[in-house]
């Protein structure tokens, strides 16, 4: 864990899981992969998220994934752990062991498929944040879950000292702005959608939960500073480069197109986990010249 207060800020890579061709672990190429962020500039490693496959492993996977990025990590960048889960007493669980494991911080997504109301959003997270002493930053990712945290609950959550950020994935520039503008100064509006990160930064936000900087870091991590500090040029210049990235890596489900990129570059295996199949052959070349605009592969 690092020294001091947690700050969730600039281009967080969303990690996949580096999975052999028969679907275990492999957690040599994790290590690998951390290191090979870390030196390219990711500004942190966010562990079992929706791009990790968190849905399909188990609990005992879920904690070696987390205390294998923690050690590999070893305080250089801040380590973020996806802890969320659609029943609040095994999103505690989670949270608590990941505590224990030494993470600088939970990722929250909301309670899926369950459908709660506003109020059921609200007392989830607060069970959560009192139950556990953590940093911990909301997911809103309503094209996953079925569920969508409004900005009103939002704001009544961030007044917890616990509750420090949210990963907006809606891809609402306007909702993203309102939080940003309504939300305590010290309460961390995070993109989770890469196509609009860059708009959502220079109005504000303090990062982006990559998908596209999985494969181009440096590229991301010059984006972020960029458009964080409010230099517009700079960051449309280098967007741009990146742009057909945020797009092709989503033409069939995350992490689908992406652990395909990264094997591609020799980063990783080939595995992935049943219900997700291998990118299909009619896509390979959508993705290879959204590298080559890149100047990856």
């Amino acid at each position: 864990m690092l020294q001091g207060n947690f700050v969730a800020q600039g281009s967080l890579v969303a990690i996949v899981t580096p999975m052999f061709e028969d679907g275990r672990l492999d957690i040599p190429s994790l290590n690998a992969l951390i290191d090979f962020h870390v030196a390219q500039g990711s500004d942190g490693i966010v562990i079992v998220g929706t791009t990790g496959e968190s849905p399909t492993v188990d609990f005992d996977e879920h904690c070696l994934l987390i205390k294998t990025a923690v050690s590999q990590v070893n305080g250089r960048v801040p380590v973020i752990a996806g802890t969320g889960a659609n029943s609040t007493k095994e999103a505690i669980a989670l949270t608590q062991k990941a505590k224990e494991l030494g993470v600088d911080a939970c990722l929250l997504v909301a309670p899926y498929y369950n459908k709660p109301t506003q109020e059921g959003l609200y007392q989830h997270f607060i069970a959560i944040a009192d139950a556990v002493d953590v940093p911990q930053i909301l997911y809103n990712v309503p094209g996953r879950t079925g569920c969508d945290i409004s900005n009103e609950t939002t704001l009544r959550l961030a007044i917890h000292p616990n509750i420090v950020g949210i990963k907006d994935a809606t891809g609402g520039i306007e909702r993203g702005t309102d939080l940003i503008l309504r939300a305590p100064k010290e309460f961390a509006v995070l993109s989770g959608d890469d196509a609009t990160a860059m708009s959502l930064m220079l109005l504000g936000g303090k990062g982006v939960i990559s998908v596209t900087a999985h494969v181009a870091p440096k590229l991301m991590h010059d984006m972020c500073v960029a458009a964080v500090a409010g230099d517009a040029i700079k960051a449309r210049e280098i967007n741009a480069k990146l742009f057909q990235l945020h797009q092709k890596l989503f033409v069939e489900a995350n992490p689908i197109p992406v652990k395909w990129v990264l094997a591609q570059m020799g980063l990783i295996k080939t595995g992935i986990r049943l219900p997700m199949v291998p990118l299909s052959v009619q896509y390979h070349d959508v993705l290879r010249g959204a590298c080559k605009a890149a100047s990856i592969l």
